[in-house]
C-alpha cells in the first residue's frame, strides 16, 4: 500500500536527493583535498613519515649491512682483506635472509612491539620524573630537603643518597 507521489512532487523529491548527494560529493572531496592539503603541508615542514616499525627494522638491517661491508678492519690485516671482506659480506647476507622472512611473516608484531617499548619508555620517564621531584621537594619554609635533615627533621617525600 505505498502512496505513489504526483509527477511533481516525485520529481521535486528527486531533484533534492540529487542535491543532496551533490552536497555530500563537495563534502567529501572538499575534505579529501583539506586532508591531502596537510599531508603535504608535514611532509614539507617534518620530512617523510616513518613507515611502519616492520619498514623500519628492515633499514636498519640495510643500513648496518650496508656498513659492515665497507668496513677496513686492521684485525683483518692487509693479506686477509679481501678474503675477510667476502666472509663479512656473506655472514650480512646470511643474517639478511634470516630476519627477512621473520619481517615478512609477522609485521604487526614490530609495530607491537614498537608500542610495547613507548609504553615502557613513558612508564621509565614517569618514575624518574617522580623521583626527581621527590629530590628536589621543598618544604612550606622554603628550606630544602639537606637543610631539613640536617636539623633532624626527617619528614617530608625523598631519601638521603649519599654520593660520596
Amino acid at each position: 500500500m505505498s502512496e505513489e507521489l504526483p509527477p511533481s512532487d516525485a520529481a521535486e523529491e528527486k531533484a533534492i536527493d540529487e542535491e543532496r548527494a551533490a552536497d555530500a560529493d563537495a563534502w567529501a572531496t572538499a575534505c579529501a583535498e583539506d586532508l591531502a592539503a596537510e599531508k603535504a603541508r608535514r611532509r614539507a615542514e617534518h620530512g617523510p613519515p616513518p613507515g611502519s616499525a616492520a619498514e623500519e627494522l628492515r633499514k636498519l638491517v640495510d643500513a648496518v649491512a650496508d656498513k659492515l661491508s665497507t668496513i677496513q678492519s686492521p684485525l683483518l690485516g692487509a693479506v686477509a682483506g679481501p678474503a675477510a671482506q667476502q666472509v663479512v659480506k656473506q655472514v650480512v647476507e646470511q643474517a639478511k635472509a634470516a630476519v627477512e622472512p621473520v619481517i615478512e611473516r609477522n609485521p604487526d608484531v614490530f609495530d607491537h612491539l614498537a608500542a610495547a617499548g613507548t609504553e615502557l619508555l613513558a612508564a621509565y620517564r614517569s618514575a624518574v620524573q617522580a623521583q626527581e621531584r621527590r629530590w628536589t621537594a621543598r618544604d612550606t619554609g622554603g628550606h630544602d630537603l639537606d637543610e631539613r635533615r640536617d636539623r633532624g627533621d626527617d619528614t617530608g617525600p625523598g631519601e638521603r643518597i649519599d654520593l660520596d
